[in-house]
C-alpha cells in the first residue's frame, strides 16, 4: 500500500513531537511514525534547564509543565572521597538570556502533553522504518515493516541512538564511553518532604543523583562503569536495585530510602553512548529533502542534563526552518524543483545553526562525566577542587541559551 504525506517525522520522542507540535503551530500538518505500540517513557523524568523551558514556551505547553512540577532552587555536591563538607550553589541566577530555570521533568507527562496537543492521527503508532529509497530527485519514499509504502517531500529522522536515518546519511553508530546508568523514581504516598535541590554525589568511580519531580516522585540515577561480573545486572531490577545500594552504602540514609522504595519496575539500565564531536562537525546533518535531530544527531551521556534539552531546542529550530521554506513562494516554472531547492535550504540552515551547539554539548557533557567518575589523584583533585565548585556555574552558562520562537522570516 502506498501513501503520500507532505512530511514524515520518524520517532515520537522529544524531539519528534516538539518538531511535529511545532510545525502544527505554524499550520502545516506532519506525520510521526512511531514503532512502539505507545509512546516511550524509557528514562523516566530529565533535568529541564532553562534554554528547554525556552522552547516550551514556544510551543505553547511550558505553563502546563510548570504547574506539574517543582522548581529546583539549589545544588548540593558531596565528593564520597574527600570527606570535605558538601557543596551547595543556588541555581538562581539572570544569564543574558533571563532568569534560570530548572525542574525534574517526567518524561510521560512531558511527551503526553506534547502529544495532547497535536491534532488526532498525528502520531501512527507500530510503524517501523525498514528502509529508505529515493522515488525521484525530489521525494523519498519510506518503507515500514508491515508493508506501507509513504511517499514524502519532507523526511526528518528523530529516531534515537540507533537511528536508520542517521546511518542513511552516513553517520557512525555511537560510541560507547565504557559506563552505564541506571534510572529510577520513586512515588511516595505522602508528601516526601525533600527540599527543591539537586542533590549528587562523585567518588570511587560512580556519580549518583536525586532530584525531586514534584512533591511525591523523587527521580535518581547512578552512573559507573562496569566489570565483566556486572553483566548479570542486565534486564534484572532486583539484582540492579541491590548493587546500587550496595555502592551508596556512605550516603545518608534518608537518601538510601529513595533507592529503597522504588519499585522494580520503575528501575531501567543503559549504556552510555554520544556522537564523536568531530563526526558532527563533517558529517552530513542533511542531504538534500532529508536531515536528523535530537539523539539520532547528538547522542550525549546526561551528565550536564542536556539530551531531552537540546532535542526541544531541535525542534523548535527545525519547525521553524521548514516552515520558513515551505511558506516562500517561487516563480520557478518547475514547482517541484523549487520546493525541493527550498526545502534543501531550510535543512541546511537547521544543520548549521545546530551543528556548534551540538559539539559545544556533546563535548561539554563527556569531559564532565569523565571526570566525575574517573579515579586517581589527579583526578579526584581535579573534581574535588576544581569541578565540584565550578560545576553549577557552568550548567547554568550552558543553559543559557534561547532558539528562538517559532517565528518565520518570510
Amino acid at each position: 500500500m502506498e501513501e503520500v504525506a507532505d512530511i514524515v517525522i520518524v520517532g515520537a520522542g522529544i524531539a519528534g513531537l516538539t518538531t511535529s507540535l511545532g510545525l502544527h503551530r505554524l499550520g502545516i500538518r506532519s506525520l510521526v511514525l512511531e514503532s512502539s505500540e505507545t509512546l516511550r517513557i524509557t528514562g523516566f523524568a530529565l533535568t529541564t534547564w532553562s534554554n528547554a523551558w525556552r522552547a516550551l514556551d514556544a510551543v505553547g505547553i511550558g505553563h502546563s509543565l510548570r504547574q506539574q512540577h517543582q522548581l529546583i532552587e539549589r545544588i548540593v555536591i558531596t565528593s564520597t572521597v574527600s570527606g570535605e563538607p558538601p557543596s551547595e550553589r543556588s541555581l538562581k541566577s539572570k544569564g543574558k538570556h533571563g532568569e534560570g530555570e530548572i525542574r525534574c521533568v517526567r518524561r510521560k507527562v512531558l511527551l503526553e502533553e506534547l502529544e495532547r496537543e497535536l491534532p488526532s492521527g498525528t502520531i501512527r503508532y507500530s510503524s517501523k522504518v525498514v528502509s529508505i529509497e529515493d522515488e525521484s530527485r525530489y521525494l523519498k519514499l519510506v518503507h515500514l515493516a508491515d508493508g506501507t509504502v509513504i511517499k514524502t517531500k519532507v523526511f526528518i529522522g528523530c529516531d534515537g541512538v540507533n537511528s536508520v536515518v542517521s546511518k542513511w546519511l552516513g553517520f557512525k553508530p555511537p560510541s560507547f564511553t565504557g559506563r552505564f546508568a541506571i534510572r529510577g523514581y520513586t512515588e511516595f504516598k505522602g508528601n516526601h518532604g525533600f527540599e527543591p535541590k539537586s542533590i549528587r554525589f562523585f567518588g570511587k568511580g560512580t556519580r549518583s543523583g536525586f532530584i525531586p519531580c514534584d512533591d511525591q516522585t523523587v527521580y535518581w540515577f547512578f552512573t559507573w562503569s562496569p566489570t565483566s561480573q556486572d553483566k548479570e545486572l542486565e534486564d534484572n531490577p532486583a539484582k540492579m536495585k541491590q548493587f546500587v545500594l550496595s555502592k551508596c552504602h556512605d550516603l545518608p540514609d534518608r537518601i538510601k530510602a529513595i533507592i529503597e522504595n522504588t519499585l522494580l519496575d520503575s528501575i531501567i539500565s543503559s549504556p552510555l553512548r554520544y556522537r564523536q564531536p568531530w563526526e558532527v562537525l563533517w558529517g552530513n546533518i542533511s542531504k538534500g529533502n532529508v536531515c536528523v535531530a535530537g539523539d539520532a544527531l547528538h547522542p550525549m551521556t546526561p551528565d550536564i542534563g542536556q539530551g531531552g534539552c537540546a532535542a526541544l531546542e531541535d525542534g523548535i529550530v527545525l519547525a521553524r526552518c521548514i516552515a520558513e521554506a515551505l511558506k516562500k513562494t517561487g516563480d520557478n516554472d518547475n514547482e517541484d524543483r523549487a520546493v525541493f531547492e527550498r526545502i534543501e535550504m531550510g535543512l541546511k540552515k537547521f544543520g548549521k545553526e545546530r551543528r556548534w551547539r551540538s559539539i559545544d554539548l556533546i563535548s561539554t557533557a563527556y569531559m564532565v562525566g569523565y571526570i566525575q567518575q574517573s579515579e586517581g589523584k589527579i583526578m579526584n583533585f581535579l573534581r574535588d577542587k576544581i569541578l565540584t565548585s565550578y560545576l553549577a556555574g557552568l550548567l547554568m552558562k550552558i543553559s543559557d541559551f534561547d532558539c528562538g520562537k517559532l517565528t518565520t522570516v518570510s
